[in-house]
């Protein structure tokens, strides 16, 4: 086993991403931080990294435990990095949030109806 691995591939094999491209996209977007530094997708990770990491519905800082660059089962996925206290409290609060806002046009599918425009109206 090497040493390192491509933080794309890692990010797909610890499935914070669903696809590596979208992987890469998120890291060229400046999404995905390394030790605080904005990096290229073919930047090499190792053990002991610290990585920030925004997939759109949440943000995560971790610790990289172990390497893979072959996407497996999520509890083997879990293995692979470990999420720091800060960051697990940040997303509780955020969820908490969630649960006690929520969004009014959250129950519309789709296009609204007329019905529905009035009663976004009423708001």
């Amino acid at each position: 086993m090497s040493d390192s691995v491509r933080l794309d591939k890692w990010l797909w094999a610890a499935r914070f991403f669903k696809t590596r491209s979208l992987a890469t996209e998120a890291v060229d977007n400046g999404k995905v931080k390394l030790g605080g530094d904005k990096v290229k997708p073919a930047r090499a990770v190792r053990i002991g990294d610290t990585l920030d990491i925004d997939n759109g519905s949440d943000r995560w800082e971790v610790d990289v435990m172990n390497l893979s660059d072959v996407r497996a089962a999520a509890p083997i996925a879990r293995n692979l990095y470990e999420e720091t206290d800060a960051s697990v409290e940040r997303r509780a609060t955020v969820a908490e949030q969630r649960k006690m806002f929520r969004e009014p046009s959250a129950d519309f599918k789709g296009r609204p109806t007329k019905r529905d425009r009035r009663l976004l109206g009423k708001l």
